[in-house]
């Protein structure tokens, strides 16, 4: 029987070229869209490294440039804390749930296996603040005062990849600069097992928290990062901006809860895959009125085959299974062409774990399902059609 099918499908080959062709690009489009969703929720059921549910940020936004004035930023921390609802405060170069990225590269001591990492500056409270938990070693704290080296806790990517089969706590690294001369040393004192400052749907990068101290070096921490007791009401907004400007008038203050930075964001990055998924129903209306206009053509012109099928004794299931066979058999042609040039993509890791195996698989298999859904249903008129017509019928259309 399958030889049989072949062999009808390659005598109309003509007619069905266009057929194949219109199918794998739909296939290429949902496979696509569902690739991305796919690594999205691969994304999601990843830990982010940091708490969300009671931390508010403040970011401060001077006239001018911000001053790194310890003063100023122990009477913030010492404001801050006086109040009730305010369980701890650190300071960082950029919130969590923020667009802001700040990336450099860094090397080994002796200049080997260079690596562009994300990083972020933060105080000793940070880790507390957002409910970090350390994986190795230890977080850096006062004890590192005067070191040898600038303290700095990395995810554990990170430590994989630069320190394999060794304990990276006290490995050294050092900032690639210009002149390749006098870059900031750095000491590995503490291990996360994963950080990721945009959330959910954030791809795992190389991650390195630096230590930030007040009055130490020119560059200022813009986020004020507060971890608040339970319970605290969206009201207590207010009261926090009030504090704040009691401290310095001429800075504005942007207070966001990091469950609505964490909502706003999520929304943010699925716009993106929103936008394709409307692309791709659209495209798929498309094919399904495409192929169910061809699928009849060809089932009208196919009436007198039908005719003879039915008077050498062909009921109509045999009919009906016949028409469906065809169209599921042209779609998995189809679909192997597109499987063949895809495969290529994690073969050769031109979007890196962005389309590993696991992605790959899955999107195969939800695109060939919806591929196959598609066929069937916009071939069951045509056939149900066709295995109507009486074999008298059928021998005398014209």
């Amino acid at each position: 029987m399958l030889r049989h099918l072949l062999k009808l499908i390659w005598k109309r080959k003509s007619r069905n070229m266009m057929l194949s062709l219109e199918i794998l690009l739909a296939f290429l489009v949902v496979f696509a869209i569902a690739a991305l969703g796919l690594r999205y929720w691969q994304l999601y059921q990843l830990p982010t490294g940091h708490g969300w549910k009671t931390q508010w940020s403040v970011n401060i936004r001077a006239a001018q440039e911000l001053p790194n004035d310890p003063a100023i930023f122990d009477n913030i921390k010492r404001s801050l804390l006086e109040m009730p609802e305010v369980a701890s405060v650190a300071f960082s170069s950029f919130g969590t749930y923020e667009m802001s990225r700040w990336t450099s590269e860094y090397a080994k001591p002796d200049g080997s296996h260079v690596l562009t990492l994300d990083g972020m500056g933060v105080s000793d409270d940070y880790f507390a603040t957002m409910d970090m938990q350390i994986a190795q070693g230890r977080f850096f704290s006062k004890m590192d005062d005067h070191a040898d080296a600038a303290p700095v806790v990395i995810n554990r990517r990170l430590a994989d990849q630069w320190f394999p089969g060794k304990d990276p706590i006290g490995q050294l690294y050092v900032e690639q600069t210009r002149s390749k001369k006098d870059g900031q040393r750095y000491r590995v004192v503490g291990v996360v097992e994963q950080f990721r400052s945009h959330g959910e749907y954030m791809d795992p990068v190389y991650f390195m928290l630096s230590r930030w101290i007040p009055g130490v070096g020119k560059a200022a921490a813009h986020s004020i990062m507060l971890k608040l007791k339970p319970g605290t009401p969206r009201t207590f907004e207010t009261r926090l901006n009030a504090r704040l400007k009691q401290i310095r008038n001429d800075w504005n203050y942007v207070i966001t809860t990091q469950a609505d930075a964490r909502a706003s964001m999520l929304k943010t990055q699925t716009i993106p895959l929103v936008i394709l998924a409307v692309i791709a129903a659209f495209l798929l209306v498309m094919v399904a009125f495409g192929l169910f206009g061809v699928l009849w053509q060809n089932t009208t012109q196919r009436i007198p085959e039908i005719g003879l099928r039915r008077a050498l004794g062909a009921d109509a299931g045999d009919i009906y299974r016949q028409i469906i066979a065809e169209q599921c058999l042209l779609s998995t042609g189809a679909m192997l062409i597109a499987l063949a040039l895809l495969v290529q993509l994690p073969l050769t890791g031109v979007f890196g774990e962005a389309l590993n195996w696991p992605v790959f698989f899955g999107a195969a298999a939800l695109s060939a399902g919806l591929i196959y859904l598609l066929s069937l249903l916009c071939s069951l008129y045509p056939g149900w059609r066709a295995a109507r017509l009486s074999p008298t019928q059928a021998l005398h259309y014209e």
